[in-house]
């Protein structure tokens, strides 16, 4: 097998959030009067933690930046109550997590999203498939830092050169960069192949099963 360790980003990478994540802007915004937005312009906002979504939900809003705190406490409030909502696998990564169980290769999440749901989201859909979750703390800088990448890689007795990162964006591939392990892109998520290319990316999945053969070493 090439790997020991495969670390996956959470939102667009193994679960479709999208839906999920729209619904719970729209909700923040509507208990502070404001106007919804809508998948696409919240797909666009995602990638940089929960804070940084909230601060470009509210970037054209006029004195937007006074209301950052408050639609931040609502948006995580009603989030963690109601992550669960419109969210689901993407076909194909479950069969694939199992290949890499049964290959002997470990999984684990590095996500921006918020930890409580980050781990209740993982448990729920794929249990002891994936051996670690860790989710944005307030105490630890977001992705691209890569202080949980090494802690992820340090919890499972992996070397930076047994183990790669995985994920669906640009913040993804810096992750892989600035934690000096391996990196690969997927473009089934929230970004496209065009701008995965054009912000570094070196290799490229279209299908989990694909992704699953080159990490078990079945594909050159």
């Amino acid at each position: 097998m090439r790997y020991k360790l495969a670390i996956f980003d959470l939102d667009g990478t193994v679960l479709n959030t999208i839906g999920g994540l729209t619904h719970a802007v729209n909700a923040a915004l509507a208990m502070n009067g404001l106007p919804g937005k809508t998948r696409d312009e919240v797909q666009a906002m995602i990638g940089n933690g929960t804070r940084k979504l909230i601060e470009r939900a509210l970037f054209e809003v006029p004195d937007g930046i006074l209301l950052i705190e408050k639609v931040y406490a609502d948006y995580n409030k009603f989030y963690v109550e109601n992550c669960s909502y419109d969210t689901y696998p993407y076909e194909g990564i479950e069969d694939m997590l199992k290949t890499l169980n049964d290959a002997g290769i470990k999984c684990a999440v590095v996500t921006n999203k918020p930890d409580i749901p980050a781990k209740k989201l993982i448990q729920e859909n794929f249990g002891s498939l994936i051996a670690e979750t860790h989710g944005n703390v307030p105490e630890v800088p977001v992705k691209p830092d890569p202080t949980f990448v090494y802690e992820t890689m340090k919890d499972l007795g992996v070397k930076p050169s047994e183990a790669v990162y995985i994920g669906d964006s640009d913040v993804d591939i810096r992750t892989g960069k600035n934690a000096g392990i391996d990196y690969i892109s997927v473009d089934w998520g929230f970004r496209t192949r065009e701008f995965l290319l054009a912000n570094g990316a070196e290799r490229i999945f279209s299908k989990p099963c694909e992704l699953g053969e080159y990490l078990t070493g079945q594909q050159a």
